[in-house]
């Protein structure tokens, strides 16, 4: 079964392929069977390799699939091959099937938009791209994935691109992130250059073997490839890009941020965790930035009007618990809420745009209102996802998850209470602000009309998530619920047991069940006396204008970085380095001008320059 490995990119590419060539003559249904098929039989073959691995994996938990040889030099060899274990598995089973639920929602999402088999073409590139990075054996060829995402990212987010503001936005995604993948690639090449290979592998072998623990250059590496983590996965400094992202379809908010291209940071550090653990300041550094991302996102959530922006805002926060558990090496915790942050996120995105599917694409919360017996499915979907995200006790994913994180943090040597704290706080605060939006757009009086109705393409995906949300978390449960370590089990041969500890002192362990269930208590105290409807209609005060623009990253940003170049730009809009070549061009043309007037047609005159001409030259022989 694992032979059939390199169809799970291949397929996807070859739709991307297809729908490129010949969208423009194929019916709305054939883009969306291309679509949506090529990736649903990639995931049916993950779903296959996935069952496969599980009852008889290799002995070494590890699969490589050469397909070719891609660069061969001398001192370096570069192939493009597959590698599957546990940590590449699980990351693909995520993407293709979540990717599948996407692509069939879109089909009815983006029906009857001018550009549907274009959209279905970078859908399928965009996942192509995710399989590729989390497949690649070398870093040179995930560098190809890692590039890959952002490009479609970059035309998915502008997809819209007759609204200006959706291209500002795409454009404004893709340097940030460019940006922190320049930092990336100068890590990989210090990597090629000292340790004498790309393949990830051999490479974190002869990093062990050559590298001290805490030395410069390990430090150095690691944060380099960090720094290109942060930026994809929109952590503090980089996270200004993702709620601008908003602008693209809502399906692609949900594979962007549910189960693709902002993880890919929280991929790679799990990646290369061996060469992580011997830099312990970077571990150090992820896990402080970790907290002060988590709760920075929390707070700016807790005041934006739209529902894709607090949706928006609530990835950024949740990237972040996956940042702070790899900071402390819970490798399994963070990809455990990977998972389950995969499967509510996707829910729900997919329920904001059924929402808004229903109410003449209107996103603003405060024009909602009353919709919990008017959009039921939309309802039960929305509140299935916010308390996975909320992390109530017991009922949802999230729950398990993040008191998995919570518990690896509080058992860290070095700031552990700081950390559970800052992760403890900004539960409570998500709590209450997907509580704020179930309250507002669901309960109270209607705002706005009801209008059109859902098929199966739109109603299968929402069940099949919304299920998800309540199962998927009991693959890893405590020992109070019966101590399952399925994920655990399954990363175990690639990441070892890191992670898993004893359960916390009982008050500590408490507190994590208690805050999510404080924060949906203000959130209703808070919606009952109408403090959050009388915040949207009064004048915002300053604190509450800092929180809504994401604590003024954007406007440090304008006056440091972009107005200085947009300066410099138009100072070498005429290039100080061109006016030598340009200069060259004026002259030859004025000297063409000033001998065109010689040309009169007079053969006379010909006659007489060509006698001067004979004279000079006469005159210049024999007086020279």
């Amino acid at each position: 079964m694992n032979h059939l490995l390199w169809l799970i990119p291949a397929l996807p590419l070859l739709g991307a392929l297809l729908l490129g060539l010949f969208g423009g003559v194929l019916p709305e249904w054939g883009a969306a069977l291309i679509g949506a098929g090529s990736v649903g039989i990639a995931a049916i073959i993950a779903a296959a390799i996935g069952i496969h691995w599980y009852s008889a994996a290799p002995a070494s938990h590890v699969f490589i699939q050469h397909l070719w040889t891609w660069v061969d030099l001398p001192h370096l060899n570069i192939g493009l091959s597959l590698y599957l274990d546990p940590i590449s598995l699980l990351m693909t089973l995520v993407i293709t099937i979540v990717g599948f639920l996407i692509h069939v929602f879109s089909s009815e999402y983006m029906a009857g938009d001018e550009g549907y088999s274009r959209y279905f073409a970078y859908l399928n590139l965009f996942v192509a791209a995710m399989l590729l990075l989390v497949l690649a054996s070398d870093l040179l060829v995930m560098f190809v994935g890692w590039e890959g995402v952002g490009v479609c990212s970059y035309l998915l987010v502008g997809f819209w691109f007759h609204k200006a503001a959706n291209g500002y936005a795409a454009r404004k995604s893709f340097v940030v992130t460019r940006i922190a993948d320049i930092a990336m690639l100068i890590g990989i090449l210090l990597l090629a250059v000292k340790l004498g290979t790309l393949s990830i592998q051999p490479m974190m072998v002869r990093a062990v073997q050559l590298w001290p623990l805490g030395g410069f250059l390990p430090s150095l590496a690691a944060g380099l490839l960090l720094i290109g983590g942060l930026g994809k996965s929109a952590q503090v400094p980089f996270q200004t890009w993702l709620p601008d992202a908003m602008a693209g379809p809502t399906p692609v908010s949900a594979l962007i941020h549910a189960a693709t291209m902002v993880t890919a940071g929280v991929y790679l550090i799990v990646r290369t965790h061996v060469l992580f653990l011997l830099a312990p300041d970077v571990l150090v550094a992820i896990s402080i930035g970790a907290a002060i991302t988590l709760l920075l996102a929390s707070l700016a959530a807790l005041v934006q009007s739209d529902i894709k922006r607090v949706l928006a805002y609530s990835t950024i926060s949740q990237i972040g618990y996956m940042f702070l558990a790899v900071g402390v090496g819970a490798w399994s915790a963070a990809m455990f809420h990977f998972l389950t942050h995969a499967v509510f996120k996707a829910l729900l995105f997919l329920s904001a745009g059924a929402i808004s599917m229903r109410l003449h694409h209107e996103q603003n919360i405060f024009k909602m209102g009353g919709l919990h017996n008017k959009i039921p499915l939309a309802f039960w979907s929305f509140l299935i996802g916010s308390a996975s995200l909320a992390a109530l006790p017991v009922v949802s994913a999230g729950s398990f998850s993040k008191e998995m994180i919570l518990g690896s943090v509080w058992f860290d040597p070095t700031i552990g209470p700081i950390l559970w704290g800052a992760g403890l706080l900004g539960a409570l605060i998500t709590a209450t602000y997907i509580s704020r939006v179930v309250f507002l757009v669901f309960f109270g009086p209607v705002h706005s009309e009801v209008s059109g109705r859902y098929g199966l393409r739109i109603m299968v995906p929402l069940i099949i998530l919304a299920v998800g949300s309540l199962l998927v978390g009991w693959l890893e449960t405590p020992g109070f619920l019966g101590g399952n370590r399925m994920v655990t089990v399954l990363l175990r041969p690639a990441v070892g047991a890191a992670g898993i500890h004893p359960a916390m002192d009982i008050l500590a362990d408490a507190s994590g069940y208690i805050a999510p269930l404080l924060g949906v208590a203000i959130a209703y105290t808070l919606y009952r006396t109408g403090y959050w409807q009388r915040a949207a209609t009064t004048q915002p005060s300053a604190l509450r204008r800092l929180m809504h623009s994401g604590f003024g990253f954007d406007a440090v940003y304008d006056v440091l970085l972009v107005r200085p170049f947009m300066a410099l730009v138009r100072g070498l809009r005429h290039d100080p380095v061109d006016l030598f070549v340009t200069g060259l061009s004026a002259l030859a043309i004025r000297l063409h001008r000033t001998l065109r007037r010689s040309q009169v047609g007079q053969v006379r005159r010909y006659a007489g320059w060509l006698m001067v001409g004979s004279i000079a030259t006469v005159a210049i022989l024999v007086f020279k």
